[in-house]
């Protein structure tokens, strides 16, 4: 008796670009047929809080010589989106296949564990950046905020924005459903990025809290974004980058070798 086929993902073949475009685009397409919920509603969002903390605080707090409050503030609440939008396009994506049942026809196409991988990170990338033009286009109806290192603040989007479209991969493998997914937003998304420096610098801590924050992902995401807007920051650029790649590398094996081994996907 002939054994059922088994949904494998494609490992013993050449790259297959045409696949992963199609993916990539079906996954652009998705998140772009709802941009007043994918893209609108963040914007929205993170003006509210510049609103509120502009308001508070504006006279109060004295971050960097020369750097204004409500300067400040608006690269953090636009890091502070592209990580939480990125991370919620590949975790709602993969977990939405998972519930209504349509994962096996990803896993029965000609397409290898890497071409998934490149697919759904691309396309997370993608909506991320288009939250962080939109919300650095309103930013200048409050202040008019150049880039001086243009390319400390492009090479930390992308960087970035691609940790967590990996880490949204493995909550997506991981969950059951959109409840497991609202765990990993309340626990380690909402937290982590709140207490990374998005509202102040971390040199205003206590010692204690400060150097507690130097093991948080998350601040360094922040704070070498926040260098392409100042030529400042409270750590230094290169430091920075380093860890968020390294980051970024030791992410994508892990979600590589769920998405290679099947692992809560093939079952």
């Amino acid at each position: 008796m002939n054994k059922p086929a088994q949904p494998l993902l494609a490992e013993d073949r050449r790259f297959n670009p045409r696949g992963t475009w199609t993916l990539f685009q079906k996954e652009v397409r998705r998140f772009m047929s709802v941009i007043g919920q994918t893209v609108l509603a963040p914007v929205i969002t993170a003006v509210l809080y510049l609103l509120v903390f502009q308001h508070v605080l504006e006279d109060r707090v004295n971050v960097y010589p020369g750097v204004g409050y409500t300067a400040f503030l608006i690269p953090g609440l636009v890091m502070m989106s592209i990580i939480q939008n990125a991370f919620a396009n590949t975790s709602s994506s993969l977990t939405q296949s998972k519930i209504m049942g349509n994962l096996v026809f990803l896993l029965f196409a000609p397409l290898s564990a890497i071409e998934i991988f490149v697919a759904f990170v691309a396309a997370a990338i993608v909506r991320a950046t288009c939250v962080a033009l939109v919300l650095y286009a309103v930013g200048w109806v409050f202040i008019p905020l150049p880039l001086q290192v243009p390319a400390a603040a492009i090479g930390m989007l992308v960087l970035s924005a691609g940790c967590l479209a990996v880490f949204g991969l493995i909550a997506g493998i991981l969950a059951q459903k959109f409840d497991h997914l609202a765990a990993f937003q309340n626990f380690f998304i909402m937290p982590f990025s709140f207490l990374s420096g998005v509202f102040y610098s971390i040199h205003s801590l206590p010692a204690f809290w400060e150097q507690a924050s130097r093991f948080n992902p998350f601040f360094y995401m922040i704070d070498g974004f926040r260098y392409g807007f100042f030529g400042v920051a409270d750590a230094p650029i290169v430091h920075s980058l380093a860890v968020v790649a390294v980051f970024f590398v030791f992410l994508s094996a892990v979600a590589l070798w769920m998405l290679r081994t099947g692992y809560k996907i093939r079952s």
